[in-house]
């Protein structure tokens, strides 16, 4: 590779020889993406729709017929052997979810004047009914003393009354899954707050919404998940019942584990914060299995281990999590919950874990996108955002990615290229998710035409350089994207340059240019200043420390954009490089990121 012109190296700077970074090897390396096809014309997409109209409505006429509920037995004389703990951290700012007769999730609210009632409220989006579902509420709750444990105890018992018998939604196994968890990490103490008849219905229920979490459907995506709440329920209950259920979880979890976790340690999706979420639940399992004195089976221990390496090279200096496919940054304390028990924090200098490469100098941090997004089942949480990158100068996100994550279920474009600091070309994106019927059977799964990814890098001491390619445009275009990158790491620069170029063989488009646009998005709490010469940009964040951003491209903006955190949405900027390409000719972009100098 050569150097970039005015943004290369000094002449005074060691030429480079190649290095290694774990994992992504000097040679180049492809990485085919789902052949799926059009959404209409995709013989593994209608095979898939297929399968899951005959399984849904199967499965819907069995588990709705009357007396269903009679198969799921209850756990009566049964009692609460342990509190298993949820390692994650309730936030201390957050208020008493119920309060004046309003339950607060998502940034939404559902009034009743008693907890009981709440259930019978339309909720205001699908959103806020899967939180509400899910019992996600409860461990805020609990955290309120006595009276927060009182209205929970009152909104679990609504629930009962109104929704103890399976129905589609309320016990889908995604969200049934969670509600068991929560439930299980709670049932001891609502127990102990409620009278006899009571907390033998909490005993119950939570019996046979655990049986029913074992029955099919076994879809690969989340079964692990469900597996593990499975079992910490099985250790929660007390008994032979407890035992049967926890015993026939733990011995399907290892194949669903596998099927969940790469190789490498990252999640399946290649999300991380979905991996350091099936983290946290397979700690509080270990937890619980301790406080039962049964052995923590192997496979659960070395899953754990697999996701805590991958998790260290995963989290930013900012101490939240890169925001990749589908995944969110999370919190500081949820992320320092998990990885409490890693005896070796520090990340490596370079690595790549789930298709990400991370590499560092002094002060800056990039992450690099160079793999296609998961396929099949895995694809519902997918971004088509190839080549994106994530950029930390000191302890402050610069440049991230709108961050989409499935709780903002109605803002689908944000998976797309342009909810990423990637190029995007012409006004169709790469892929497009399910939606309506479809995605209702399948999940809203990200569907692309077949895509090829190449990558390559070398690293001395003081510099790395990073190379990705990817013919996601060829159909569309005719173009291919290289993405070069040039880390100085005596000085703390990037010096970058991005370019179309005309794909092998004979591809007709029927045009001769296309326009493109080069985004960066920028995180919330940075501040972004046009200079006079409208080449270069001054970003600041939280820290205060300046960084010049400068491009030669034809036309660069600062532009309004939106970032979503948590599910909420809040406003952001994005630096925009636009201009059009040949179809026919070779274009470059070339910018570059480097230290402001002190004032």
């Amino acid at each position: 590779m050569k150097p970039i012109g005015p943004f290369a190296p000094r002449d005074s700077e060691t030429p480079l020889s190649e290095g290694h970074i774990p994992g992504l090897k000097g040679a180049p390396v492809r990485t085919p993406l789902p052949t799926h096809g059009s959404q209409r014309t995709s013989p593994a997409l209608m095979g898939a729709i297929a399968k899951a109209l005959l399984s849904r409505q199967l499965w819907v006429e069995l588990y709705g017929l009357p007396g269903y509920g009679l198969t799921l037995g209850g756990a009566n004389g049964q009692t609460f052997a342990i509190t298993p703990k949820d390692f994650r951290p309730v936030p201390k700012e957050t208020a008493r979810p119920l309060l004046g007769g309003k339950l607060t999730l998502l940034g939404l609210t559902l009034e009743s004047d008693d907890p009981r009632q709440m259930w019978e409220q339309p909720t205001p989006t699908r959103a806020f009914a899967v939180e509400l579902h899910s019992f996600n509420w409860l461990p805020i709750m609990l955290e309120q003393g006595e009276r927060g444990t009182r209205d929970a105890l009152a909104m679990v018992m609504g629930w009962l009354n109104t929704f103890s018998q399976w129905s589609p939604f309320s016990w889908s196994p995604e969200v049934l899954s969670r509600r068991v968890y929560n439930l299980a990490c709670a049932a001891k103490r609502l127990a102990a707050a409620a009278d006899a008849p009571d907390a033998q219905k909490l005993a119950d229920t939570l019996a046979r919404q655990t049986r029913q979490l074992l029955r099919p459907p076994f879809g690969a995506r989340g079964r692990a998940e469900r597996l593990v709440a499975a079992a910490i329920a099985g250790c929660t209950l007390t008994g032979p019942i407890g035992e049967k259920l926890r015993n026939k979880a733990l011995k399907k979890l290892p194949q669903a584990l596998d099927q969940s976790i790469r190789e490498d340690g990252a999640h399946a999706s290649r999300a991380p914060e979905l991996g350091m979420e099936l983290l946290l639940d397979l700690l509080t399992l270990d937890d619980a299995l301790a406080q039962i004195s049964v052995p923590t089976p192997p496979a659960v221990a070395e899953a754990i281990s697999r996701l805590t390496i991958a998790l260290r090279s995963q989290v930013l200096p900012d101490k939240r999590l890169a925001i990749f496919q589908g995944g969110g940054p999370s919190t500081r304390e949820r992320v320092q919950a998990a990885r409490a028990h890693d005896d070796e924090p520090a990340p490596p200098p370079a690595s790549v874990v789930g298709g990400i490469v991370r590499v560092s100098s002094p002060q800056l941090t990039l992450m690099l996108d160079v793999e296609g997004p998961a396929a099949g089942p895995w694809a519902t949480t997918a971004c088509g955002q190839p080549a994106a990158i994530e950029v930390v100068g000191g302890k402050d996100r610069l440049f991230t990615s709108a961050g989409w994550t499935p709780r903002s279920s109605d803002r689908h474009a944000l998976r797309l290229s342009a909810g990423a600091s990637t190029l995007t070309l012409g006004e169709r994106p790469i892929g497009e998710p399910l939606s309506g019927w479809k995605a209702e059977l399948l999940g809203p799964r990200l569907i692309s035409e077949p895509m090829t990814i190449t990558r390559d890098h070398q690293q001395t001491d003081t510099a790395i350089w990073l190379e990705v390619e990817h013919d996601g445009w060829m159909p569309l275009y005719g173009l291919k994207h290289m993405r070069r990158i040039y880390i100085d790491q005596t000085c703390d620069e990037i010096r970058a340059e991005e370019c179309l170029r005309p794909g092998e063989g004979d591809q007709e488009v029927g045009r001769i240019a296309a326009p493109y646009a080069l985004r960066f998005q920028l995180d919330p709490e940075v501040q972004a200043s046009l200079a006079r010469d409208r080449r270069s940009i001054l970003l600041r964040g939280p820290s205060g420390k300046g960084w010049w951003f400068r491009s030669d491209g034809p036309d660069i903006a600062i532009e309004t954009a939106v970032h979503i955190d948590d599910g909420l949405t809040r406003r952001s900027l994005q630096i925009v490089v636009r201009g059009s390409a040949r179809t026919d000719a070779e274009t470059k972009i070339r910018w570059k990121l480097a230290p402001a100098a002190e004032e």
